[in-house]
């Protein structure tokens, strides 16, 4: 139930993530969502973005050691993965919640898995050789713009603006380390 609701959240936001989409998505029984959830839908919605968030922060632990230019690669293949396995269907599940949540408290916990990544990153550029100021903005520069570029993507049905922004991205990451020891 949770895997759909990550999916249903990641192609068609969070109104339409009910009950019953992600009954009829994950084939379970409706009393094993009322069981499992008795916190009604943001409880679910929460599972879902936890678990999206932890997702993520798999990819980027496997990152550990790379260089700045195969981290931002790493994280940038992560979303066009995404892109690729749903025909452009999907975007990330996490920012579903954040422009179309009902409660400010899934927004809050949408925004604490995005500080989250901010600083996994952060810490692996840092590990890098990057400065850690230098760290911390890039890592918010590379969310963002992973994140615009998904959704410019999506809406153009095409890779485009996706690999424009990875690209650039790829660029500045090759200049971190100069920047970080002038």
């Amino acid at each position: 139930m949770i895997e759909s609701a990550v999916i249903l959240l990641a192609k068609q936001g969070y109104r339409a993530t009910s009950f019953d989409a992600v009954l009829e998505a994950s084939r379970a029984p409706r009393g094993s969502i009322y069981h499992h959830f008795p916190g009604g839908k943001d409880e679910l919605i929460a599972a879902a973005i936890d678990l999206a968030g932890t997702r993520a922060i798999a990819v980027l632990d496997r990152l550990e050691g790379s260089t700045p230019t195969a981290i931002v690669d790493g994280f940038m293949a992560m979303w066009r993965s995404v892109l690729d396995k749903s025909n452009f269907t999907a975007g990330c599940s996490v920012l579903a919640v954040t422009v179309s949540a009902e409660t400010p408290e899934l927004r809050e916990r949408a925004g604490e898995i995005f500080k989250a990544w901010r600083a996994r990153l952060a810490q692996l550029f840092a590990a890098s050789g990057v400065d850690a100021v230098v760290a911390r903005s890039f890592a918010t520069t590379l969310v963002a713009a992973s994140e615009g570029a998904v959704a410019q993507s999506r809406a153009e049905h095409s890779y485009a603006p996706f690999d424009e922004v990875a690209r650039q991205l790829h660029e500045v990451a090759e200049g971190l380390i100069l920047v970080s020891g002038a």
